[in-house]
């Protein structure tokens, strides 16, 4: 698996989950779950892989810095 996002990309996902994360703590009761979505930007980030990427050949990385 080559990775296909860069190290700002990867900085902005890790802030994007943190924030979704924390809607658990902030929303209603009904809706706290929601929250959890932020496990996928956390996840992604940290393995530097996004399957959405793939579809499209997206790649944020630089060209030296995927790994085989």
């Amino acid at each position: 698996m080559k990775t296909n996002m860069g190290s700002v990309d990867r900085i902005i996902r890790v802030f994007v989950g943190l924030a979704l994360l924390s809607g658990i703590l902030f929303l209603d009761p009904g809706i706290r779950w929601w929250g959890l979505i932020g496990l996928i930007p956390l996840a992604t980030a940290s393995i530097g892989w996004c399957p959405a990427y793939l579809p499209f050949g997206i790649s944020t990385c630089k060209t030296g810095d995927s790994k085989a």
